[in-house]
Protein backbone atom coordinates (compact mmCIF):
# COMPACT_ATOMS: atom_id res chain seq x y z
CA UNK A 1 0.00 0.00 0.00
CA UNK A 2 1.53 3.16 -0.96
CA UNK A 3 1.95 6.13 1.92
CA UNK A 4 -0.98 8.27 0.22
CA UNK A 5 -3.08 5.24 1.09
CA UNK A 6 -2.12 4.50 4.35
CA UNK A 7 -2.30 8.34 5.93
CA UNK A 8 -5.88 8.63 4.00
CA UNK A 9 -6.69 5.42 5.91
CA UNK A 10 -4.87 6.21 8.75
CA UNK A 11 -7.39 9.27 9.04
CA UNK A 12 -10.41 7.42 8.47
CA UNK A 13 -11.00 8.89 5.08
CA UNK A 14 -13.56 6.91 2.84
CA UNK A 15 -12.15 5.21 0.28
CA UNK A 16 -14.25 4.93 -2.94
CA UNK A 17 -12.84 3.05 -5.96
CA UNK A 18 -12.39 6.58 -7.27
CA UNK A 19 -10.60 7.73 -4.24
CA UNK A 20 -8.25 5.10 -4.46
CA UNK A 21 -7.61 5.42 -7.69
CA UNK A 22 -6.64 9.11 -7.37
CA UNK A 23 -4.61 8.17 -4.72
CA UNK A 24 -2.85 5.33 -6.46
CA UNK A 25 -2.50 7.14 -9.56
CA UNK A 26 -0.38 10.15 -7.31
CA UNK A 27 1.67 7.79 -5.07
CA UNK A 28 5.42 8.12 -5.86
CA UNK A 29 8.63 10.33 -4.41
CA UNK A 30 8.56 13.09 -7.28
CA UNK A 31 4.76 12.76 -8.82
CA UNK A 32 3.99 16.31 -9.49
CA UNK A 33 1.13 15.80 -12.16
CA UNK A 34 -1.53 17.91 -13.46
CA UNK A 35 -5.58 17.33 -12.68
CA UNK A 36 -6.04 16.31 -16.41
CA UNK A 37 -2.79 13.73 -16.48
CA UNK A 38 -3.81 12.59 -13.36
CA UNK A 39 -7.28 11.87 -14.74
CA UNK A 40 -5.88 10.57 -18.05
CA UNK A 41 -3.61 7.88 -15.51
CA UNK A 42 -6.95 6.94 -13.55
CA UNK A 43 -9.18 6.45 -16.80
CA UNK A 44 -6.77 3.71 -17.56
CA UNK A 45 -7.19 2.27 -14.12
CA UNK A 46 -10.84 2.96 -13.85
CA UNK A 47 -12.62 3.60 -17.28
CA UNK A 48 -15.84 5.22 -15.83
CA UNK A 49 -13.67 7.74 -13.85
CA UNK A 50 -15.03 11.06 -14.53
CA UNK A 51 -13.18 14.34 -15.01
CA UNK A 52 -15.37 15.81 -12.05
CA UNK A 53 -14.49 13.48 -9.46
CA UNK A 54 -10.92 13.53 -10.17
CA UNK A 55 -11.22 17.35 -9.33
CA UNK A 56 -12.93 17.38 -6.49
CA UNK A 57 -10.63 14.35 -5.00
CA UNK A 58 -7.47 16.45 -5.72
CA UNK A 59 -9.71 19.30 -3.97
CA UNK A 60 -10.39 17.34 -1.11
CA UNK A 61 -6.73 16.02 -0.59
CA UNK A 62 -5.36 19.59 -0.75
CA UNK A 63 -7.59 20.50 1.98
CA UNK A 64 -6.95 17.75 4.01
CA UNK A 65 -3.03 18.68 3.58
CA UNK A 66 -2.44 14.85 2.38
CA UNK A 67 -1.58 16.41 -1.07
CA UNK A 68 0.33 19.46 -1.93
CA UNK A 69 -0.99 21.95 -4.79
CA UNK A 70 2.05 23.40 -6.50
CA UNK A 71 1.99 26.30 -9.53
CA UNK A 72 5.40 27.56 -11.11
CA UNK A 73 4.85 30.21 -13.48
CA UNK A 74 1.92 30.30 -15.90
CA UNK A 75 2.02 26.50 -16.00
CA UNK A 76 -1.35 24.34 -14.73
CA UNK A 77 -0.82 23.52 -11.18
CA UNK A 78 -0.01 20.06 -10.25
CA UNK A 79 -0.30 17.68 -7.07
CA UNK A 80 2.60 16.54 -5.16
CA UNK A 81 1.71 13.55 -3.02
CA UNK A 82 5.20 14.11 -0.83
CA UNK A 83 3.08 16.74 1.87
CA UNK A 84 4.83 15.42 5.14
CA UNK A 85 8.37 15.77 4.05
CA UNK A 86 9.12 19.64 4.05
CA UNK A 87 11.04 19.82 0.47
CA UNK A 88 11.84 23.11 -2.27
CA UNK A 89 10.89 22.10 -6.20
CA UNK A 90 13.46 22.25 -8.73
CA UNK A 91 11.91 23.21 -12.15
CA UNK A 92 12.96 22.76 -15.73
CA UNK A 93 12.51 26.16 -17.51
CA UNK A 94 11.88 24.92 -20.44
CA UNK A 95 9.35 21.29 -20.30
CA UNK A 96 8.22 22.46 -16.69
CA UNK A 97 9.40 18.55 -15.28
CA UNK A 98 9.10 18.98 -11.30
CA UNK A 99 11.68 17.24 -8.89
CA UNK A 100 11.57 17.69 -5.29
CA UNK A 101 15.18 18.57 -3.40
CA UNK A 102 15.86 18.37 0.23
CA UNK A 103 18.83 21.06 0.94
CA UNK A 104 19.91 21.19 3.87
CA UNK A 105 20.03 24.18 6.33
CA UNK A 106 17.28 26.37 6.74
CA UNK A 107 15.62 28.99 4.16
CA UNK A 108 14.67 31.31 6.51
CA UNK A 109 18.01 31.98 7.91
CA UNK A 110 19.02 33.37 4.66
CA UNK A 111 16.58 36.56 5.57
CA UNK A 112 18.12 39.14 8.11
CA UNK A 113 15.84 40.31 10.50
CA UNK A 114 16.05 44.37 8.90
CA UNK A 115 13.83 42.27 5.25
CA UNK A 116 11.22 40.88 8.01
CA UNK A 117 9.62 44.00 8.48
CA UNK A 118 8.05 42.96 11.48
CA UNK A 119 6.82 39.78 10.71
CA UNK A 120 6.51 36.11 12.11
CA UNK A 121 8.06 34.30 9.31
CA UNK A 122 6.78 30.35 9.46
CA UNK A 123 7.76 28.93 6.81
CA UNK A 124 9.30 29.71 3.04
CA UNK A 125 8.72 28.24 -0.59
CA UNK A 126 12.05 27.99 -2.56
CA UNK A 127 11.72 27.26 -6.33
CA UNK A 128 15.16 26.60 -7.95
CA UNK A 129 15.18 26.48 -11.74
CA UNK A 130 17.05 25.13 -14.42
CA UNK A 131 16.86 23.57 -17.39
CA UNK A 132 16.70 19.53 -16.73
CA UNK A 133 19.54 17.05 -18.97
CA UNK A 134 17.13 15.87 -21.06
CA UNK A 135 15.98 19.53 -22.58
CA UNK A 136 20.20 20.34 -22.34
CA UNK A 137 21.09 17.68 -24.71
CA UNK A 138 17.93 18.79 -27.23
Amino acid sequence: MSDLLERLRGRGWRMTAQRRVVAEVLDGDHVHLTADEVHSRAVNKLPEISRATVYNTLGELVTLGEVLEVSTDRRAKRYDPNAHRPHQHLVCAQCGTIRDVHPTGNPLSSLPDSERFGFTVEGADVTYRGTCPSCAAA
